[in-house]
């Protein structure tokens, strides 16, 4: 594909444009996986999307809520460390940097994925069509190479259940094609609280070989004591053909980060006082969090002619984590203070897609299977202050998921369409306890989940330039080896947590004005039985429970537009409506929680806008001003306490100069420019009532970089 944006004239009805998609898709690579990560990192307002339907298609033209964000966005005049720094703008995705580089990022998607302290849960991730989310279904955007990142695509809604085990939605991230002729890239970062990026990147292709090789070592004092990290990224592409309709794709990253201190959150009382502080318990027992992760995976693409595809992917990976909590766990089912994780994991999905017509009218029918397996040693000590000390763990966990999926596309008319899917999923949880004591009885255990979800949608062609669409389907999700790993009361493992189900429909609105706006609406209704939600908080360790029943309702808004001489804007909004649809109970002893209580974690309302504005001819100047707004958020289920809103503003300027072979860029940015005092993100649950995580308030960047082209 061209590197030239891909979009569609106004008049474009669908038909042609499923054509010219094809072959678009063909002239790329003749394959799904070549056309989506050949797709131009400029931002458009016509984007193309392959998360949606693991095929190359107009977002304008599917039924579903998808966004696209641009390598401009996500690197231009940013730390690159964070998926936070970009997404933050897609409406129904509520994303916060904790500033506590121990707990992940707090990611959720229509609410799904708000019960997480740490880590990510209800939303699958994915780097160029490798999990990065674990087979129990937690996980870790720490392994993402922004630097190398070309788009990342946000699926919202039911047909993220076709990828498997999540209800809430699909992130998937896409590294970047080398260029030609090939560039090598260096680049600087630095900003408030002895905060450093430094990236070196290689990139083009040579001998039939396409290569992207990217590190970055970033590091941070942190803005709160006790809160200091230091992280290693590397991330390699390599692609090829193996013959003239056989494409091959190599993928292997690496995370590295050592003993990145956890501050633990605060009271009200505390943050009040001083929000730059770590609570003592952080201190007096040293918590922090060691991360190391190594994955690698290929991906085959055979094309069988024109209408018929293959594509196989493999993945493999290792993760090992020590993490020192906020007690001692010196008991003897105490499960220890310490907790240490070794896992393997991998997995195979190969999908068969067919072409054809139906009535003369085109269609595609998708037919794949997948398995997944993940082995995980935990172990648990004591936490003497800061020092491993006596076992009070040890178990061998594993886990096994094999699905079954199928998707139908039809244009049926010549201004209807529609797209079905089916996914089966079977979950094997097996745990071998192997610490058996007179106080601590054998807990090994082993609990089988399954179930089939449908989803469906529609689309009408209103006018070349609007389309409406409606969507239904069903979402599954089981509990992580995290969530089942510690009962509320008792020793042992919590297998008596259920899948939680739920069914949503959505309606939506998408239109194209004149080439230079572009508007997206989405209402949805979300019922969800069983939800897995926070029982208790303690010191670093969580457990959970089921809740009957909740309900989620929301409107999603966006708008781009180009208003000319340079001026380009975008503004996005979010109402969520989460609320407990039963009265459930929460804690240790139980206590009643009424039917209407909201959920925590999630704000009522959120938004983003900014306005941008390009001045080429003096030095590549660009500016922007930034608005991020969030409501109160909960921290229990109880409703009791909550983080306050806020509103924050942040602008940016950058420089590009041309000179030769050699392209250079500069920038600065101020984040809270105002110096908001406010709190970014909450710790739901906290026993103690360390709920409140501060975010920064005014803080700097400042970038250099240079890359020559060879």
């Amino acid at each position: 594909m061209p590197s030239s944006i891909l979009t569609f004239p106004p008049g474009l009805r669908r038909r042609s444009a499923l054509v010219a998609l094809a072959g678009a898709a063909a002239a790329a690579a003749s394959s799904p996986l070549a056309a989506q990560q050949s797709t131009p990192a400029t931002a458009t307002f016509d984007p193309v999307t392959v998360t949606a339907t693991r095929s190359v298609e107009r977002a304008f033209d599917l039924p579903v809520a998808v966004d696209v964000v641009g390598a401009d966005v996500i690197q231009r005049g940013q730390l690159q460390i964070n998926l936070s720094e970009s997404l933050a703008r897609v409406p129904g995705m509520v994303i916060q940097s904790r500033s506590n580089y121990a707990q992940d990022l707090q990611l959720s998607i229509r609410g799904f994925g708000a019960r997480a302290n740490f880590g990510v849960r209800g939303v699958r991730l994915y780097q160029d069509g490798i999990p990065a989310t674990m087979p129990d279904g937690q996980g870790q955007t720490g392994s993402f190479s922004l630097v190398s990142t070309q788009r990342i695509e946000v699926l919202r809604g039911p047909f993220s259940t076709l990828y498997g085990n999540a209800a809430g939605g699909v992130v998937s991230v896409f590294t970047e094609d080398g260029p030609t002729p090939p560039r090598a890239t260096l680049e600087v970062i630095g900003g408030s609280y002895a905060t450093s990026n430094a990236v070196a990147k290689i990139e083009g292709e040579g001998r039939g070989v396409n290569f992207v090789i990217a590190g970055n070592r970033f590091e941070t004092n942190g803005y709160r004591d006790h809160s200091e990290a230091t992280r290693d990224l590397l991330n390699v592409k390599l692609r090829f053909a193996a013959g003239d309709d056989t494409k091959i794709t190599l993928i292997g990253n690496s995370l590295n980060q050592p003993d990145a201190q956890d501050p633990l959150g605060l009271t009200r009382a505390q943050w009040e006082a001083d929000p730059r502080q770590a609570d003592p318990a952080a201190l007096r027992f040293d918590t922090r969090k060691t991360v190391r992760q190594t994955q690698v995976g290929v991906a085959l693409e055979q094309r069988f002619g024109p209408d018929s595809d293959l594509r196989v992917t493999g993945y493999g990976g290792t993760r090992q984590v020590r993490q020192y909590l906020a007690l001692p766990g010196t008991a003897p089912t105490s499960s220890g203070g310490v907790t240490d994780l070794d896992r393997s994991y991998g997995g195979v999905d190969g999908r068969l897609a067919w072409r054809f017509s139906i009535a003369d009218r085109p269609a595609s029918f998708t037919l794949g299977a997948n398995y997944e397996s993940q082995g995980e040693r935990r172990r648990g000590y004591v936490n003497d202050n800061g020092i491993a000390g006596d076992l009070r763990r040890d178990e061998d966990n594993t886990l096994s998921n094999t699905d079954g999926y199928a998707q139908f596309e039809w244009s049926l008319l010549e201004r209807w369409s529609l797209l079905a899917g089916f996914r089966y999923s079977d979950v094997r949880f097996r745990v071998e306890d192997q610490y058996i004591t007179t106080a601590n009885p054998d807990d090994s255990g082993r609990r089988n989940y399954s179930h089939g979800s449908p989803v469906f949608g529609v689309v009408w062609n209103v006018h070349d330039d609007v389309n409406l669409y409606a969507n239904y389907g069903e979402g599954f999700e089981t509990p992580t080896f995290t969530e089942v790993a510690y009962r509320p009361v008792g020793s042992g493992l919590n297998l008596g947590l259920q899948p939680a189900v739920s069914t949503s429909t959505e309606l939506g609105l998408k239109a194209l004005l004149a080439g230079r706006h572009r508007i997206n609406l989405a209402a949805f209704h979300i019922d969800t039985t069983d939800e897995i939600v926070i029982n208790a908080a303690t010191g670093g360790r969580t457990t959970y429970k089921n809740a009957a029943k909740t309900r989620r309702r929301g409107v999603e808004a966006a708008w781009q537009g180009d208003l000319g001489g340079g001026f380009t804007a975008y503004v996005a909004y979010t109402y969520l409506s989460a609320k407990f649809a039963s009265d459930a109970t929460t804690g240790s002893p139980p206590v009643t929680v009424t039917a209407g209580a909201s959920l925590p974690g999630v704000p009522a309302a959120s938004g983003f806008a900014e306005l941008t504005w390009a001045y080429p001819r003096a030095w590549g100047l660009s500016a922007a001003a930034e608005v991020q707004y969030a409501g109160k958020v909960y921290v229990n289920d109880r409703n009791t306490d909550a983080a306050p809103s806020y509103a924050i503003g942040n602008v940016r300027v950058g420089f590009e100069q041309r000179v030769g072979a050699w392209t250079f860029r500069e920038f600065a940015r101020l984040n809270n420019l105002t110096g908001v005092d406010y709190v970014g993100t909450v710790i739901v649950g906290d026993t103690n009532g360390r709920y409140f995580e501060p975010s920064p308030t005014r803080n700097f960047l400042i970038g250099l970089s240079a890359n020559a082209s060879f």
